[in-house]
């Protein structure tokens, strides 16, 4: 089953003019609805309103509160027969015309597939050769730079690698091939500043929020690839999962640490 414009169908053909087909003029979230919920609805909520404004779109109205998109999806997960479900929203905007857009106006598509958690630890990661971040206005959603993690996952499969970590143009971390990074070095928990064109990330977001609640320090910012390679320990953080590295090039890394079991420990009275 998919969600079309909140019609629940078993397929759909989508009409041409397609402005997300023609510019990608869109974005698109990854949500996950697990336990008869919608998870950090609030947050992919707040991102996609951010998300619209940027591109001059409205929401419409079934995906507008985080109670209305988690409506929307439940039932799209219940149609599905999925009790644990990995949805993609993709939103684009109505109408034709070429670069100058003649409405706000959203049309919007929901998929499900079922969700199986894999927070195994990460092997083997290294820094991408090919391509770097970009910091952009729309840089902080999902799909205007989508090309980017495509490349990068295609210079990951080529170098036999479990993860790749995207530097920006300047050599600053900025996160890895589909999640935000984060590391730890003594009592201080580290993340790229959104400002290396890094996706804002819901699970970024709430790592850092039940970083803070727990009293420990972060610091975002632009750090050289040698900070994190000299961290005790590395993970990364998506709307999927949190997972350690156990290496990055050359260094290698703890699974955990006291700081690391305290952020788990505070990340779970939040989930």
């Amino acid at each position: 089953m998919l969600l079309l414009n909140n019609h629940l169908l078993p397929t759909a053909a989508l009409p041409l003019p397609n402005r997300g087909l023609a510019f990608g003029d869109g974005f698109f979230e990854t949500l996950i609805f697990a336990d008869n919920r919608l998870r950090l609805a609030a947050d992919h909520c707040q991102r996609m309103h951010r998300a619209a404004a940027a591109l001059y779109l409205t929401l419409p109205p079934a995906l507008a509160t985080p109670e209305a998109l988690e409506t929307a999806l439940a039932r799209l997960a219940a149609a599905s027969h999925l009790p644990a479900a990995r949805l993609r929203l993709q939103l684009w905007r109505a109408g034709g015309g070429r670069y100058t857009p003649n409405t706000g106006a959203t049309e919007w598509l929901a998929t499900a597939e079922s969700f199986v958690p894999d927070e195994t630890p990460i092997a083997k990661a290294d820094f991408a050769l090919e391509t770097h971040s970009i910091f952009s206005p729309l840089s902080f959603c999902k799909g205007p730079q989508a090309w980017l993690y495509v490349r990068a996952a295609h210079e990951r499969q080529q170098r036999g690698l479990d993860e790749i970590i995207l530097c920006d143009a300047g050599g600053h971390v900025a996160e890895a091939g589909a999640a935000a990074i984060f590391w730890v070095k003594g009592e201080v928990l580290f993340t790229p500043a959104l400002e290396t064109g890094c996706v804002a990330g819901v699970r970024r977001a709430q790592v850092l929020r039940a970083a803070q609640a727990a009293g420990i320090q972060c610091s975002e910012g632009l750090f050289e690839p040698e900070a994190l390679l000299a961290a005790d320990a590395v993970f990364t953080a998506n709307v999927a999962a949190l997972r350690v590295i156990r290496q990055v090039a050359d260094a290698t890394f703890s699974d955990s640490s006291p700081l690391i079991d305290a952020l788990w420990s505070a990340l779970a009275s939040t989930v």
